[in-house]
């Protein structure tokens, strides 16, 4: 076949008829990626004025400032409401209705996210010596913008929203390397230290004052039953004031790390744990060589 773009069109077009991934042609568009990361960026604004934005905000300008973000914010998170509701093919409704209460009662909630990100933020201040004050961790550090998101897509999962919710933290995902599901409960005074790799799955519960570091995982248990395991609690709960360090990864829903504990660096752990313990690699070899005489050693060494 000569090649030409009428060509390359049609076997294109071919491919759509027989793998499919079309938005849904001839019907009703899925919720935009591109709108929802900028509804996302809209929310933040609101979370914290002055933050998000490229000016700053006189408090004379801020009712009329917010009002209008406000605005703007729940007509477009309205209409991509509406897709998610069409696409779950909601029966017995006013969709349109209630995609306008869904979007109103999902901003009443700002306020009381607001108190719980002020103590995310307090505790990543009080967390880090490095920290220079709570403005920092606001505008700089990654944890408050992945945690601030995955608060805001709770209230949209516990409102049985489709799409949305995990379109949201996965924008977050792309930005700040730190992968929250959206159906994740979490309490407050939430710090995740640097952030980088760490991934909680969607029937985590995290209590108070939970502190985690870099590449930690909260996961299930091998999930060869697929689809099976849907609504069962698959990812482990974390008690108040636990923290876990660097690269350790807690498996299974049934696994309770209590009260109090602490995790080391890089434990892998199946099973659950009792208040205030502390969980560790007792023993582990560290070999040191020479560069140049690989048949010399300097000595092994136990950490």
């Amino acid at each position: 076949m000569k090649l030409n773009v009428t060509a390359l069109t049609d076997q294109l077009i071919a491919s759509y008829a027989r793998v499919g991934g079309i938005n849904r042609m001839d019907a009703g568009n899925l919720p935009s990626k591109t709108a929802i990361g900028q509804i996302t960026e809209s929310l933040l604004r609101l979370l914290f004025p002055g933050f998000f934005d490229e000016k700053p905000i006189h408090s004379s300008e801020i009712r009329i400032e917010t009002t209008n973000l406000m605005d703007q914010v729940q007509g477009r998170l309205e209409d991509e409401i509406r897709k998610s509701l069409e696409y779950s093919k909601v029966a017995d409704c006013d969709i349109a209705r209630l995609a306008h209460e869904i979007s109103l009662s999902f901003l009443a909630e700002l306020p009381g996210i607001r108190e719980l990100l002020q103590t995310d933020a307090e505790a990543a201040f009080n967390g880090d010596p490095a920290a220079l004050s709570k403005d920092e961790v606001i505008v700089a550090y990654p944890c408050i913008e992945a945690i601030a998101v995955q608060r805001l897509a709770h209230q949209l999962y516990k409102r049985k929203v489709a799409l949305i919710p995990r379109i949201m933290t996965e924008w977050a995902h792309s930005r700040t390397g730190i992968d929250i599901h959206p159906g994740a409960t979490i309490g407050s005074h939430f710090f995740i230290d640097h952030g980088t790799g760490c991934v909680i799955g969607e029937t985590c519960i995290i209590g108070n004052h939970v502190k985690m570091y870099q590449g930690v995982s909260l996961v299930a248990r091998s999930l060869a039953a697929g689809q099976q395991l849907k609504g069962v609690k698959r990812h482990p709960t974390l008690e108040d004031n636990v923290t876990i360090y660097a690269g350790s990864t807690i498996i299974g829903g049934e696994t309770v790390i209590g009260e109090g504990s602490t995790i080391g660096a890089n434990v892998f752990l199946l099973h659950s744990v009792p208040a205030n313990s502390l969980v560790f690699y007792e023993e582990v070899n560290v070999k040191i060589t020479s560069k140049r005489d690989k048949n010399s050693s300097f000595g092994d060494f136990q950490i």
